[in-house]
């Protein structure tokens, strides 16, 4: 198995399918979306399927004649010409639209898919649901929510981007026959996980990786603790946390196993003179994790600013660190983690703009930036420049939960430490992340702690 799957557009479906008889192709996608429809609904004795006017509808028309010959009722609503009976069907096979779709249905399709979701029926989609623009996972008006999706030779993007994937329900692939073709856009594997290096013999604590992670305020020292934690459980030989000196007594409590170094404090926050500490201090270490529970005000800013300036270390950049951030002329390597709030603000957006145009909105914050993005969700999206797009959708739902993305910021220092390529790094730090979900022994009441206890596990 490969460390990454393709991610097909709709332009790059188009052109893995050029050279080909469109007639054989549709037979052989119809053919086995019937198959895997009559596996997947076994019970279901009524059949509608509903067809567009395009290839789509055409796949659609051949399963309804393979589910005719399986000896079973059905009933094909043609939506060209303008019927909108659907009867009273166990399951609906969706095939309006296809990968050629984007943007708003028209008011006549809309109101059918309206109509869909209101019988209450099982829906089955073919190639993706129908409203889902395959190629960002965007909607732009009424779509289909599937409890199945059967695709056609490889993933779509939008069958595993937000909002689009959260339509797709659980997506199978049929084999159509045609080769692998090139994708701007990849879907990464636990494989890649073998992409970690592991320490040898050879190793002492300082050569497997030496994290810095600076950070902390009053009131908000559970955050770099977390991050701390989770970049010694995912194999840092060598853990330092500065922060302000009158947070340290909690940090000694805390974490036994990393070293703690005291910066200027003025009220419960970094001061003025922290940077020139930071950098002594960076100068042993092998990456950086900037921000967790770092605070607000002009002593972080200023910070910030000349940490991302002068130090030529792999730096991962979070929470607070992320607060007013300005492209500038960064010393070395960096990697951004911000969920859909942080990269609004960014942008000058809003969230909801956001987390409806992720690809988008992650594409515009690297060529903004000039560095490793990774946009946190369901599907996290980790962007680079002049690389092809990275997705990680491999976690439970537990995940979404106060502290998993300083848990994720420890992880991609420990791997940055360890002379990871940033966005690999990045990527493979999210895969760690999500099989730690499911690796934890929580599910319902998941806590951020759980995920590290389990990262050993993840990586093993």
């Amino acid at each position: 198995m490969s460390d990454f799957e393709p991610l097909y557009t709709s332009d790059e479906m188009k052109a893995a399918e050029a050279g080909h008889d469109t007639s054989t192709l549709m037979e052989r996608a119809g053919a086995g979306a019937a198959q895997l429809a009559l596996q997947i609904f076994s019970g279901a004795e009524r059949w509608t399927v509903v067809c567009g006017g395009g290839a789509n509808g055409g796949d659609g028309r051949i399963v309804a004649r393979h589910l005719l010959e399986a000896g079973k009722d059905v009933h094909v609503v043609d939506a060209k010409a303008g019927e909108t009976e659907l009867g009273e069907p166990h399951v609906i096979v969706d095939a309006l639209f296809g990968t050629g779709f984007s943007g708003e249905p028209r008011a006549e399709a809309a109101a059918l898919i309206e109509q869909i979701w209101r019988t209450g029926a099982r829906v089955l989609a073919i190639d993706l649901p129908s409203g889902v623009d395959a190629s960002t996972g965007e909607i732009g008006g009424a779509a289909i929510r599937a409890d199945e999706t059967v695709t056609f030779h490889g993933r779509k993007v939008g069958l595993v981007t937000a909002p689009g994937r959260f339509h797709a329900g659980t997506v199978h692939i049929v084999d159509i026959g045609l080769e692998l073709g090139e994708t701007a856009a990849r879907l990464a594997t636990i494989e890649l996980l073998r992409s970690v290096p592991r320490r040898s013999e050879r190793d002492n604590k300082y050569t497997a990786g030496h994290v810095l992670v600076v950070g902390g305020s009053r009131g908000l020292t559970g955050a770099p603790s977390l991050t701390a934690l989770a970049a010694l459980r995912a194999d840092a030989g060598y853990v330092t946390v500065a922060a302000p000196e009158s947070t340290l007594g909690v940090f000694e409590q805390r974490l036994l196993e990393a070293v703690k170094r005291p910066l200027p404090d003025e009220a419960g926050l970094v001061a003025e003179g922290s940077a020139d500490i930071v950098l002594e201090l960076a100068a042993k270490a092998s990456a950086l994790a900037l921000g967790p529970g770092l605070g607000r005000g002009s002593g972080p800013q200023e910070l910030v600013r000349r940490l991302l300036a002068e130090i030529a270390l792999p730096v991962v950049v979070d929470a607070d660190a992320l607060f007013e951030l300005e492209p500038a002329d960064w010393a070395g390597p960096r990697v951004l983690t911000p969920h859909e709030g942080e990269l609004a603000r960014l942008l000058g957006k809003t969230s909801e703009d956001v987390a409806a145009h992720r690809v988008a909105s992650v594409r515009e914050a690297v060529e903004r930036f000039g560095c490793v993005v990774v946009l946190k969700g369901s599907d996290t999206l980790v962007a680079a420049p002049d690389r092809d797009l990275v997705v990680c959708a491999l976690g439970l739902p537990s995940l979404a939960t106060a502290g998993t993305g300083d848990v994720l910021t420890g992880i991609v220092a420990a791997f940055l430490a360890k002379g990871m390529d940033p966005q690999v790094a990045a990527a493979a730090a999210v895969v760690a992340q999500q099989r730690a979900s499911v690796e934890a022994p929580q599910r319902f009441g998941l806590v951020a702690s759980d995920l590290i206890d389990a990262l050993p596990r993840a990586l093993a």
